[in-house]
């Protein structure tokens, strides 16, 4: 989208990367910079939701007060892979697998606290399977632990997990979404597997500091939707990053982020989770 943007803003637009603490210094970035429509934060909805409902007291801001919703720009499910050793194909055969192998029934999450360790206590909740968590620092370890049947399942973005399992290297056996994705048309969800979670939609969206002037947000906002519309940028999205180019406004982008955290609150409560 950045190589689009600057043509149809008639402006350069610079893309600085901040990785680390869940996207926290990605938003600390943006609310140190002026509020005047010039910074721009790009983000999966795990900073937003899960950094504040998890790492609360370490977080700054609250998305709601400190930040305008700009845009919302991609929408993915989550999707659990099993390794080949389980012998499974779908969600039966797994939790089946799992209750006579209770010593060997986990699951692989790229780090502690955000959504893809709560879809899996989840599960394993719905399922009456008791699944282990076992965190990774991020997605490719855990993959390739995965591949080895180090570890017998993983929670993750589709776009880790696909190419293997087209590979019959590793078995995706289902989504987190309320329905399948277009995209992967052949993984049926959990939900139509007998096991009711479906809270595994993430998407990504666009953000502002809070008073910026709402004619350059404006700007930018309707610059984001005509690159969404390019073939290019649409294949990009589908093909490389698994993922569907879906544009929400800024109203939009806000009432989705509002569910999501009156969605999770309870959930995360429950679980007694702290983090360290």
């Amino acid at each position: 989208m950045a190589d689009r943007l600057p043509a149809l803003l008639g402006q350069p637009v610079m893309v600085e990367n901040k990785p680390g603490a869940g996207g926290r210094l990605a938003a600390d970035a943006v609310l140190a910079a002026p509020a005047d429509g010039l910074t721009y934060m790009i983000a999966p909805n795990a900073t937003p939701t899960f950094q504040m409902l998890v790492f609360g007291h370490q977080v700054k801001w609250n998305i709601l007060r400190d930040f305008t919703a700009v845009a919302g720009i991609a929408s993915y499910p989550l999707g659990m892979g099993v390794s080949l050793a389980s012998g499974a194909s779908n969600a039966k055969e797994f939790f089946a697998w799992a209750r006579a192998n209770p010593d060997k029934a986990a699951f692989g999450t790229p780090g502690l606290g955000g959504q893809n360790h709560f879809l899996g206590v989840q599960l394993s909740k719905a399922a009456g399977v008791e699944l282990r968590v076992t965190p990774y620092k991020g997605s490719p370890p855990m993959v390739t632990d995965l591949l080895g049947g180090h570890v017998s399942a993983a929670i993750s973005l589709l776009d880790a997990m696909m190419t293997h399992h087209r590979a019959g290297k590793i078995r995706v056996i289902g989504v987190f979404s309320e329905q399948r994705s277009p995209l992967m048309p052949d993984i049926p969800t959990f939900a139509e597997q007998g096991i009711p979670v479906t809270s595994g939609e993430a998407w990504t969206g666009v953000w502002t500091r809070a008073g910026a002037p709402a004619a350059m947000v404006d700007r930018v906002r309707v610059a984001i939707y005509h690159a969404l519309q390019m073939p290019e940028v649409k294949d990009t999205l589908t093909q490389k990053l698994w993922v569907n180019p879906h544009y929400r406004n800024g109203a939009e982008l806000e009432a989705v982020q509002r569910a999501e955290l009156a969605h999770w609150e309870p959930i995360i409560r429950s679980s007694g989770f702290k983090p360290e």
